[in-house]
């Protein structure tokens, strides 16, 4: 599931971009496909839910091929408290202050699913072994805005930082929305209007030249947090809208039902180019890849691009598994986007050149489960069966599905982790409860298209000093594709 947002300065008076040389960030998306190599990424670690009582952390893994640690963790930053469930991660300070000579992308966020905190970790220091700096206390959040369950941190233009709130502290959605902090992570306010608030909380990304957000439903706290019940999907505790807000306004101006094709919308990314006005959401239940558009009356629509089929299967509670798209991403030239089906198991990478036709160009299986070994079977139409081929990476069996994703600037080397939420993970991938999660890197062909897995890359979690942990969200020091929109 990675989602935070940037905005480029505006332009001054004379035209110029103000002080580029010196903010944080790259001026265009192009610029940042120049950028350098990734030598580091900072992961999210995870014991809550695990049985295991140990903080969670935030690891840095060494992913230089050139350095002798390559391939693993070089350092572990331990949360002060137990049972937070860190999940995304974004940046105090991007590239919307490129043209800020004072801005610094020094403060990696980190909201607390769970527990509520929000960790700001200095990276500046030692950008190997970062250090925490503060957190914000969830009985104040809940206390000044009534929200709990933060989710989706953007830096925003002005220094300021917003959150996306899943919920309210008893765990209903209802009590949603969005939380502003100023720069030094104090709280200000909600940042959308009063009675303005979504009806479900997620992801959001905002386009400033179209003067919009638009944020996305996955459900309420009370529901997600004990697990996946279809019943509650249909008592009506997971959502199927998308919000489409003014920006920076804070108003709601659209309410789209996505229906039956777009249940449980999570991830949401608009094109880079920020002359396009559209983008995509990926419908996890009903795994479908949407394409949302502005109309020429100043709504928005939306249509499927891209629907994956369920598999039909034996031994599974239901006779049909959904994908499960809990993940996309988009290459900073707005050529590719790649997606993932956590419970297929299968990384898929599309040509979306043509927006409105996107193309398969490449796929891949790193887990899933129907991979051969496990109980469940995946059933032909002449009612047969069968199971996929999923290769070893240094003599490890692949567990669990490809869950999130982060690409390198240049297009050419895909990330992934297998963790989706620890209640989760118990419920449809136990082995990682046991084993751990691990971490993968995919080759991908930018000419014709294609993917293929690193056979010398493999961070295994299970074999992490304190236990097997889950990995989940992954950021490069400099940011990275999921963390820019320019204006």
């Amino acid at each position: 599931m990675a989602t935070e947002a940037e905005v480029i300065a505006p332009a001054s008076n004379d035209g110029s971009k103000g002080c580029c040389k010196s903010g944080p960030g790259y001026p265009t998306p192009l610029a940042a496909m120049s950028g350098p190599s990734e030598k580091l990424i900072y992961v999210t670690a995870v014991y809550t839910g695990t049985g295991r009582e140990k903080p969670d952390y935030l690891a840095t893994v060494d992913v230089d091929p050139n350095s002798p640690t390559y391939s693993s963790v070089i350092h572990r930053l331990p949360m002060p408290f137990v049972g937070d469930e860190l999940h995304h991660s974004g940046w105090n300070s991007c590239s919307s202050c490129h043209g800020d000579a004072s801005a610094d992308r020094r403060y990696l966020v980190l909201p607390s699913l769970i527990s509520g905190r929000i960790y700001a970790i200095d990276t500046k220091a030692d950008p190997r072994a970062p250090s925490l700096y503060k957190y914000v206390d969830p009985k104040d959040i809940a206390e000044k805005t009534g929200l709990a369950y933060p989710h989706t941190a953007h830096c925003l233009a002005s220094g300021e930082i917003m959150v996306s709130c899943l919920g309210d502290e008893e765990g209903n959605a209802k009590g949603n929305g969005f939380l502003l902090l100023d720069s030094d992570f104090n709280i200000k306010s909600r940042w959308e209007k009063e009675g303005h608030s979504p009806l479900f909380g997620y992801d959001f990304w905002y386009q400033p030249r179209f003067n919009t957000m638009i944020s996305t439903s996955w459900g309420a706290p009370k529901a997600f947090t004990k697990g996946f019940d279809l019943q509650d999907v249909a008592d009506g505790l997971y959502g199927r809208h998308l919000h489409v807000y003014s920006w920076p306004g804070g108003e709601m101006k659209q309410l789209i039902d996505l229906g039956e094709t777009g249940l449980l919308p999570l991830e949401i990314r608009f094109l880079h180019d920020p002359s396009k006005d559209t983008g995509f959401v990926g419908g996890a239940l009903s795994s479908n890849m949407i394409r949302f558009f502005k109309n020429s009356d100043d709504t928005w629509g939306h249509e499927v691009a891209i629907p994956v089929k369920p598999l039909k299967v034996e031994n599974w509670f239901l006779p049909e598994m959904p994908g499960l798209i809990t993940d996309f991403l988009i290459s900073l030239d707005d050529r590719f986007m790649y997606f993932v089906n956590w419970l297929h198991g299968d990384v898929r990478q599309y040509n979306i050149e043509d927006p409105k036709n996107p193309v398969l160009t490449g796929q891949i299986w790193v887990g899933g489960l129907v991979q051969k070994g496990s109980p469940v079977k995946a059933v032909r139409e002449d009612g047969s069966t069968y199971q996929i081929d999923v290769p070893q990476i240094k003599g490890k069996s692949l567990r669990g599905g490809p869950q999130m994703i982060q690409l390198s600037l240049d297009g050419k080397r895909l990330y992934a982790t297998n963790s989706l939420f620890s209640a989760w993970d118990r419920q449809f991938y136990p082995e990682l409860m046991e084993k751990g999660s691990h971490m993968i890197q995919i080759d991908v062909d930018t000419v014709k298209g294609g993917l293929a897995i690193n056979p010398d890359f493999f961070v295994d979690f299970g074999d992490e000093p304190y236990g097997p942990a889950l990995a989940h969200e992954m950021r490069y020091p400099g940011g990275d594709c999921t963390s820019d929109i320019w204006i």
